[in-house]
């Protein structure tokens, strides 16, 4: 009896500690599709956007994802040189959805993003796309 309550004790433990994931991404990594017009991020559990940032921006020449989300993730909402629109989100969602600037021109684009977790830890991440 005593190691199934320990089981049980062990199993909501590494559930409560557990942090929150992106479970889907539109477009979805390493596709290649039509300029769209928002991005659409999908969360294991709903996050305070307050405490959370999501950006696009164009990779540039000779620059890796890892690179280009690092300046994403640095810069202002209202850098011009972001695909991505500022947006004033607030409140608490499990899906996302980033609206981006019109026609974005072909090439290579990261979506990357910081949140705060429910347990309290940064969760930050990325994923690239291509523009035909």
């Amino acid at each position: 009896m005593k190691s199934i309550l320990f089981l049980l004790a062990a199993l909501s433990l590494s559930t409560a500690l557990a942090h929150t994931e992106v479970t889907a991404i539109v477009p979805a990594a390493n596709a290649t599709v039509a300029a769209p017009k928002t991005i659409t991020v999908t969360l294991s559990e709903p996050v305070n956007l307050r405490f959370s940032t999501f950006r696009v921006l164009r990779i540039g020449a000779g620059q890796t994802p890892t690179q280009a989300a690092a300046q994403a993730l640095a810069a202002k909402a209202d850098m011009p040189t972001l695909a991505s629109l500022p947006t004033k989100a607030a409140g608490l969602a499990a899906t996302v959805r980033v609206p981006l600037k019109a026609a974005l021109p072909a090439g290579p684009y990261v979506i990357a993003w910081t949140l705060l977790s429910d347990d309290g830890h940064p969760v930050s991440g990325f994923s690239a796309f291509t523009v035909k």
